[in-house]
């Protein structure tokens, strides 16, 4: 399969352009950061009218990555509803949309700091998902490793002739992999940012995603 091949902990890992990262030895399709319904709690909270297709559009890209990569196992990585609320005012035709997808895999939704509780949807809801060498769960910890997370959205801020120019990417580094955002409408917190640069060593790399792949020494302040 096509992407940034790479190891993390011994297993042998492909970040895909789409933002998602594929295990084949496990068939293992692994995506953070859905934030479906995000236009939903938008309008809730009184923000900016947004057309309402980030759903549709989210979903339409995870179905492809999960056709060409046939994967047997999805694991949702957190922040895969942008809060409870959002989750259970999803239209009928994208939870049968879901649940199709579903069909015959095995489903894990990690829990995220969006939606830290149970939904009334399929598949199996966990904190974290160990597979050794590796261990899923939303937000880093800088204690482990062999870890895979998401919840920061990492983005590479690069200067291109004179121009600031921003991209969604993967961090590795000897310890963990970040994911970027999967979803549609999300924003992103650069990679020269203190949380960041405290978190991943010194020789992380950041995998700019989108129509190539690249591979830079992670930019810091």
């Amino acid at each position: 399969m096509d992407g940034y091949k790479f190891t993390l902990s011994g297993a042998s890992l492909i970040a895909l352009k789409s933002g998602a990262l594929f295990w084949p030895e496990k068939r293992l399709l692994c995506v953070s950061d859905l934030h479906l319904g995000k236009v939903d709690r938008t309008m809730r909270r009184g923000g900016p009218m947004l057309p309402p297709y980030e759903v549709h559009d989210t979903l339409m890209r995870l179905e492809a990555d999960i056709i060409s990569s046939q994967a047997g196992i999805i694991v949702c990585l957190g922040d895969s509803f942008d809060d409870l609320q959002a989750g259970k005012s999803l239209r009928d035709e994208e939870l049968r949309w879901i649940m199709r997808l579903q069909a015959g895999r095995s489903w894990i939704w990690i829990e995220g700091n969006h939606d830290p509780g149970p939904l009334d949807i399929g598949g199996k809801h966990l904190q974290i998902l160990p597979i050794p060498p590796l261990n899923f769960r939303h937000i880093p910890s800088i204690d482990e490793s062999g870890e895979i997370a998401g919840h920061f959205h990492p983005k590479a801020q690069l200067s291109l002739k004179g121009k600031f120019i921003s991209k969604p990417c993967f961090l590795l580094d000897t310890d963990r992999l970040i994911l970027p955002a999967y979803g549609t409408y999300t924003g992103g917190l650069k990679t020269q940012s203190y949380e960041l640069s405290s978190l991943m060593r010194s020789e992380a790399l950041a995998i700019l995603i989108g129509k190539h792949l690249n591979a830079i020494p992670m930019p810091r302040i």
